[in-house]
C-alpha cells in the first residue's frame, strides 16, 4: 500500500529534468496523505509532459459527488483492468507521482513502528499512477485527481508490509505515459520490482499525524 509520501522539490526537480525536462513546482510535503493535493506528471492533449496539481483520491468521472466512502488513494494493480472506477484511466489517462520517499508502520508486538523508504543513491522515485477529471454539476467546478498503483511487496520490502507502489524505472515511466502502449507491457510494469536501492529507516511516530508535514517527519532514529 501507499499512504503516506515525502515530496521534495529541489530532489525531485533533479529527477523530472532528466526525465523530461521539466522543474517539480513544489511545495514541499514531507508527509502528503490521501485528499491532499499533490504535483503529478502527465501527457497533454499534444502529447507533451505536463506537471499538474491533482487531488490524492481519484473521483471517477462518472461519480455523483465527491466521497472518501470508498478507499480510492491507492489502486490494485492486479485488479485495476476489473475495475469500475480505474479501468478506464488505467487505459487512457495513465499519470506517474515523482516522490522523495515513503512511509509504511511495521507492526512490532501491539505496535506500530514507521519507516521512511528512500532511494540509497537517487534524488526520488517515481510511481505509477492513474488520473481522472471530475466535474461538479452544481457548479461546475473541475477537481483532478489521482490514484497510486500497488503490487505484491518486494521479498526485501514484506518486513514492513506486505504491498508496495508501483515503481517505475525512467525508461518505464516513458513507456507508462505513452497512450499507444500496450495493456500487456504495462501488466509487466507492475511487478515488485525495486528499480532503486532503498533505505528503510526507523523514524519518530511523529509522522503519524499527517498534520505534521516539516523535515522532523524524516529524521532518522535509534
Amino acid at each position: 500500500m501507499c499512504g503516506r509520501f515525502n515530496v521534495t522539490s529541489s530532489s525531485l526537480s533533479d529527477i523530472l529534468m532528466e526525465l523530461v525536462g521539466l522543474s517539480h513546482p513544489g511545495p514541499d510535503n514531507y508527509n502528503a496523505a490521501p485528499t491532499e493535493t499533490v504535483s503529478v506528471l502527465r501527457l497533454d492533449e499534444a502529447g507533451e509532459p505536463e506537471i499538474v496539481p491533482m487531488r490524492w483520491w481519484l473521483t471517477p468521472y462518472w461519480s455523483k459527488e465527491m466521497s472518501t466512502k470508498y478507499s480510492m488513494f491507492n489502486a490494485k494493480s492486479e485488479t485495476i483492468e476489473k475495475s469500475a472506477a480505474f479501468k478506464e484511466p488505467f487505459k487512457k489517462r495513465r499519470c506517474v507521482v515523482p516522490i522523495t520517499g515513503f512511509y509504511e508502520w511495521a507492526r512490532s508486538n501491539n505496535a506500530k513502528l514507521p519507516y521512511y523508504l528512500t532511494p540509497y543513491d537517487a534524488p526520488g522515485m517515481l510511481l505509477g499512477g492513474v488520473w481522472d477529471r471530475w466535474r461538479n454539476r452544481d457548479t461546475g467546478d473541475m477537481v483532478q485527481s489521482f490514484a497510486v498503483l500497488t503490487c505484491d511487496a518486494n521479498e526485501q520490502l514484506t518486513f514492513v508490509h506486505k504491498r508496495q507502489p508501483v515503481m517505475l524505472s525512467m525508461a518505464e515511466a516513458h513507456r507508462w505515459l505513452d497512450p499507444a502502449t500496450p495493456a500487456d507491457e504495462l501488466a509487466g510494469y507492475c511487478g515488485s520490482g525495486l528499480p532503486v536501492a532503498l533505505d528503510a529507516i526507523p523514524v519518530s511516530t511523529y509522522v503519524n499525524k499527517a498534520r505534521n508535514k516539516d523535515p522532523r517527519c524524516v529524521e532518522p532514529i535509534g
